[in-house]
């Protein structure tokens, strides 16, 4: 992992840009000197880390004492693309224009962009965990899809924050049952285009004997501010 910037913001976190082989990311880490808890955060559906919803809530939770690092996967970002990922994104615009279904684009482009995605991470946390001001233990905030395939395949994370919004493939609709970790799902209610049954459904399917559902009403960006206070608290009981 080479650090390539850095800068100390007004609340004392220090934001660092990093790469790892062909990985770009962020590292925000608290001003204390002990060892801090990390959060994995990370964007949906090919958002870039420098998305500015993402960084606010990384920098509220590096100040309350958390290591917070996004990355972009492959295929998200800044990341290149594949000629398949640009047509399956221009097959998506046109079918949401002409109105017609767009069920089985999503699960041929979200579907891959997954499993290509949990390798990155997993690369990217075994680096950050060397590191001598991240101590553990883990956990996830953000992207439900990305979210549920990699606390399936990485047992080092142990409390999860998703948000419902975003298409879920299949695969990992049905991996839900295996996501055994304390969760909190958040979810707007009057979300354009993520179906809110779909979400219900899945919230049932998890796996986790400690769950949380938070529902607030409004569209996919009218998430209120005080969910992310509330889900610092949650991961201060389960990662402090």
């Amino acid at each position: 992992m080479q650090f390539t910037s850095e800068k100390r913001l007004d609340d004392g976190v220090l934001e660092r840009e990093f790469t790892l082989s062909e990985i770009p990311g962020t590292l925000w880490t608290p001003g204390s000197a002990a060892p801090a808890p990390l959060i994995l955060m990370a964007h949906n559906n090919g958002l870039p880390k420098g998305d500015a919803r993402m960084v606010a809530r990384a920098r509220h939770s590096a100040a309350y004492g958390y290591a917070v690092a996004s990355i972009d996967a492959t295929g998200c970002g800044d990341r290149p693309r594949s000629a398949a990922d640009e047509q399956a994104r221009a097959d998506l615009r046109r079918a949401m224009q002409a109105g017609e279904p767009v069920e089985e684009i999503f699960e041929s482009f979200i579907g891959p962009l997954v499993e290509k995605a949990v390798p990155d991470w997993r690369t990217t946390l075994d680096a950050l965990l060397s590191l001598p001001e991240i101590g553990g233990p883990v956990g996830y905030s953000g992207w439900t899809a990305l979210g549920i395939r990699l606390t399936v395949a990485e047992p080092r994370i142990t409390a999860a924050g998703f948000f419902a919004g975003g298409y879920v493939p299949r695969a990992q609709r049905e991996e839900a049952r295996q996501v055994t970790i304390p969760l909190l799902l958040l979810l707007q209610w009057d979300d354009e285009g993520n179906p809110r049954q779909r979400a219900l459904d899945l919230f049932d399917a998890f796996g986790s004997k400690e769950k949380t559902l938070h529902a607030n009403l409004g569209g996919h960006l009218g998430t209120p501010w005080f969910e992310v206070e509330d889900g610092g608290r949650f991961f201060d009981r389960h990662l402090k």
